[in-house]
């Protein structure tokens, strides 16, 4: 992994556990619906934010050096997985 990305993937990764840790509190203690869906609703944003930074990562470093090698086709079918999982995902 480029160190910058992987730098910034963990610490997404360390924040997103912190707010899964938050969420299961608030279930414990039984607080407000809507204040743990607007938790539930922050980590999906984080999540979205981690996902970025692995596909950047993926773009940068795995897709560059598979077009390199003539791999163009198994590059794009890699990214048009991973854009119909989170398109199956959204429905």
């Amino acid at each position: 992994m480029i160190d910058d990305i992987k730098r910034r993937a963990l610490h997404r990764s360390r924040i997103l556990e912190g707010q899964l840790r938050g969420i299961t509190k608030m279930i414990e203690s039984e607080d407000y619906c809507v204040d743990i869906i607007t938790q539930s609703l922050a980590v999906q944003k984080s999540l979205r934010s981690l996902n970025k930074l692995l596909v950047e990562n993926h773009l940068r470093t795995h897709v560059a050096h598979m077009f390199e090698n003539g791999e163009e086709d198994v590059a794009v079918d890699e990214l048009l997985r991973v854009y119909e999982l989170n398109n199956n995902r959204a429905e």
